[in-house]
Parts: structure tokens; C-alpha cells; sequence
């Protein structure tokens, strides 16, 4: 399974990728694909936060995927990696939405 394993990291490298470019970006980072980026009030603080949610997500999505190195073709533990990764992406959107309340101009 080391080739999932690559492309698992690929993604996660990915997903980190999508982190710097919004900790550094100077316009409001959008979140959602499709969506305008919100209205903040502090630019720099907001890309900041959505950086490092991003940032965290990626590390996280990395690390459930380290158990892929040691597993056999079809072993059912795959899933745990995939639910797992699931669950993390629900968590990103409620993160999101706090760091969206937190910044948002009223």
C-alpha cells in the first residue's frame, strides 16, 4: 500500500499548499469553491486563521494516513483511514465557520 500512501501524502501536501497560500495572501481567502470570499474585518488575522486550519487539516490528513504504510492490500483498516478522513473534513467546516463568525463584518 505504499503507493496509496504517496498519493494519500500527495493530497496532503496539497491541502498544506492551499494553507500557505491563505496564511499569505493579501485579499480575504475564500473557503468554499464557487464563493465569493467574505467581507472581514481584519484581512490579515482572518487569512491567518483559514491558513492554519488548512495547515492543520493537511498534518492531520497526513498522519491518518501513516497507518497505510504497515497495511496489506484490501485490509479492511483502510476504512479507518477513510472515515476518519471524513470526519476531519466535517470538522474543518465547523472550524471554519467559527474563525467566519469571529472575522466577518457586520
Amino acid at each position: 500500500m505504499i503507493i496509496a500512501f504517496v498519493i494519500w501524502s500527495a493530497v496532503a501536501l496539497c491541502l498544506a499548499g492551499i494553507g500557505v497560500w491563505s496564511w499569505k495572501s493579501k485579499e480575504p481567502a475564500g473557503f468554499f469553491a464557487g464563493v465569493q470570499a467574505p467581507k472581514v474585518r481584519d484581512v490579515r488575522a482572518y487569512n491567518r486563521a483559514v491558513g492554519l486550519l488548512w495547515l492543520v487539516y493537511a498534518l492531520l490528513i497526513f498522519a491518518l494516513g501513516l497507518p497505510l504504510l504497515s497495511l496489506k492490500q484490501n485490509d479492511a483498516r483502510f476504512a479507518f483511514a477513510v472515515l476518519g478522513a471524513v470526519f476531519l473534513s466535517i470538522g474543518l467546516m465547523i472550524g471554519y465557520h467559527f474563525i467566519w463568525k469571529k472575522y466577518r463584518q457586520e
